[in-house]
């Protein structure tokens, strides 16, 4: 559990997405846990020859962990069922999960190993994984992406260091075995089973193949892993550099000539010059150390470091020349073998590091996997380098286990319109009008109608009731309501007997005596808005003032049947108003021949001459011109008579 990351600082439940850069246990070594016994329940994607490999290799992992301790992460079951749950991705293939997009190109570092390109929002994000701008015998070297990222995630496992060049440093290895082997010692390559093993396989074949004096020295690769996933090297060759693929048209190159596998001890003869590639590579247990505390003190014999080595490991202990060594059962012995350190690390130098950099050039570089003192160096080099870049400003983060770095990025929202709405040609200046959806980053404006087609949201209607006790005539509230507020619509209640009224095209009134109800609906069909709530306060003093005039049978006096008098007319119409809009929808003190009405911050204007309305809101405007109508039609010299 100490070696997994800091796991319990999250929440597993709340991660959409996982990316495996390559199969290296420190990439991919706690996947299982991760995927089996955790609330992990988003999506994982990795290359195909990372999943090829990653199966074998946790395998054979697995099968160590049993012999070393007995609190096991995972069992053999896990990692079977754990490949149910991996997703594979293409080099350069798009894709997309929860609204988020990436892609992955060549990252150089062993076979699949990918840098991912993650764009959420608009704002990309380059994680570069381990990674090597240097092409070897295998592997082409990483691409350099054409897109430009907002934050480049990079690795500083070097630091400011600067690798030897290519062709020497195969000169110098091959050179130190053939040195080794001629003076009858044995050579020791501690490496890891899969990666840069491969590399020095392939080195290691050909100058046996070039030097016929070394044909009756053996080689051998002590890891049975590496057997089987040789398998995965022949089979994705196109995942290689175009050496590999013109040479597999001929021959198969990891189908090795003077290399033998050797499984176990048991099955080597030492006795003679030889050399052994053994895992791990950083000899803390297994073969390689095992070999190593056999050969050390024959000064005949010799070790090549030829990777990256942790402090505390033996491999780094080694570099230090001691005089003697501790063995795993804890005897001193003296160490005369030689020694060399020769990088053949697939990770990226300082030169490497800052030329991607440079050439991507994003505004935000975050470093990580390496060592706090390594990456403090790099990055007061990358500060130094780019101090003077006052126009194109590159900010350098090398945050600590658990730091949070924050980046704020502006960008413009668009909405795309849909469905029914993009269906309808708009006129000039005109307003879009629709239901806004946020979706995976993605806003879309639709119609009400078009929700169930796009989104997984439905119409609904909420209907508002009000029920009034009422015993007066209905045909009298009929006439009222027509009166008042012009064209009164006559519509069936539920497939009762019971009659209803439509009114303002908003406000249902259905006749249950001996009450009538009050309907008015909400959202969907409905309008749901201050002036459906004003529309049924209207129609809510009518049916009370039919009430009121309901004489049992009587006839109804005309409303009016003085001369028209304008001040008259003013004051009825300021007194209608008030009883229709509330006591303070309406000035006390008007001025010249203009009068007007304000409902929610929205007003009316009435022309007292010309009996005219004018306002913002058309509906406002509609309700109080039929108001002006019907008052000045009432107070007009007339006479009517109506009866029950």
């Amino acid at each position: 559990m100490n070696a997994l990351p800091f796991s319990d600082y999250i929440d597993p439940e709340q991660i959409d997405l996982m990316l495996v850069s390559h199969f290296h246990l420190d990439h991919a070594g706690g996947l299982p846990w991760f995927l089996m016994h955790t609330r992990f329940k988003g999506r994982c994607f990795m290359t195909h020859p990372t999943k090829a490999i990653y199966k074998w290799l946790l395998s054979d992992y697995i099968k160590v962990s049993n012999i070393a301790t007995e609190h096991m992460l995972y069992s053999e079951s896990d990692l079977e069922a754990s490949l149910n749950k991996i997703n594979v991705i293409n080099f350069h293939e798009e894709k997309e999960v929860q609204g988020i997009k990436f892609w992955c190109y060549h990252a150089g570092h062993v076979l699949g190993a990918a840098m991912f390109m993650i764009q959420i929002a608009g704002v990309k994000i380059l994680y570069t994984g381990d990674f090597s701008r240097q092409e070897d015998r295998h592997l082409m070297m990483a691409e350099i992406p054409k897109i430009r990222p907002d934050v480049l995630m990079i690795e500083s496992t070097y630091g400011v260091s600067i690798h030897e060049p290519r062709e020497s440093r195969e000169t110098r290895f091959t050179s130190t075995i053939h040195n080794i082997v001629t003076r009858g010692g044995r050579c020791l390559i501690p490496v890891f089973a899969l990666g840069r093993a491969q590399e020095l396989l392939l080195i290691l074949d050909e100058y046996w193949q070039l030097h016929p004096e070394l044909h009756e020295v053996p080689i051998y690769y002590a890891s049975a892993l590496a057997k089987k996933c040789m398998s995965v090297y022949q089979t994705y060759t196109h995942a290689m550099n175009e050496r590999i693929q013109r040479q597999i048209s001929i021959s198969n190159p990891f189908q090795f000539k003077h290399i033998s596998n050797l499984k176990g001890m048991d099955q080597f003869e030492d006795i003679g010059p030889c050399v052994i590639m053994a895992s791990p590579g950083m000899m803390q247990s297994g073969l390689s150390r095992e070999l190593f505390e056999i050969w050390c003190p024959d000064p005949k014999n010799g070790v090549i470091i030829a990777g990256y080595c942790v402090e505390g490991t033996l491999a780094k202990e080694i570099l230090k020349e001691p005089e003697e060594v501790t063995t795993m059962s804890g005897q001193r012995l003296p160490m005369k073998c030689s020694v060399e350190y020769i990088s053949f690390s697939a990770h990226t130098d300082f030169e490497q590091t800052t030329h991607f950099i440079r050439t991507i050039h994003p505004p935000n570089v975050v470093l990580v996997h390496g060592e706090m003192t390594e990456m403090s160096r790099l990055k007061s080099a990358l500060e130094r380098e780019y101090e003077s870049c006052i126009d194109n400003p590159v900010r350098i983060f090398n945050p600590k286990n658990l730091e949070t770095v924050t980046f704020h990025f502006r960008g413009e929202k668009m909405a795309k319109v849909m469905g029914e709405l993009a269906m309808q040609k708009p006129k000039e200046d005109s307003v879009v009008s629709g239901i806004l959806i946020k979706r995976n980053f993605n806003c879309h404006i639709i119609s009400p109608k078009d929700l169930g087609k796009y989104s997984e949201l439905s119409v609904s209607t909420i209907s508002q009731r009000s029920s009034l006790h009422y015993t007066g005539s209905w045909p009298l509230l009929h006439y009222l309501l027509a009166s008042m507020y012009g064209s009164v619509e006559t519509v069936l209640s539920d497939g009762s007997e019971n009659q209803a009224l439509r009114v303002f095209d908003a406000v249902t009134v259905t006749q249950e005596p001996p009450v009538v109800v009050i309907e008015v609906g909400v959202g969907g069909g409905g309008r749901g808005d201050a002036y459906s709530d004003m529309y049924a306060d209207a129609v809510m003093k009518v049916i009370l003032k039919a009430q009121e005039l309901d004489t049992g049978g009587t006839t109804v006096p005309p409303i009016s049947s003085a001369l028209f008098d304008r001040m008259h007319f003013k004051e009825c119409l300021i007194e209608l108003f008030q009883e229709m809009f509330g006591e303070d929808s309406v000035p006390k003190i008007f001025k010249g021949e203009k009068l007007y009405v304000s409902v929610d911050c929205v007003k009316a204007y009435v022309d007292l001459v010309s009996l005219k309305v004018t306002s913002e809101s058309d509906k406002l405007e509609r309700v109080v011109q039929t108001a002006v109508t019907k008052l000045f039609q009432s107070l007009a010299p007339v006479s009517a008579t109506m009866k029950h």
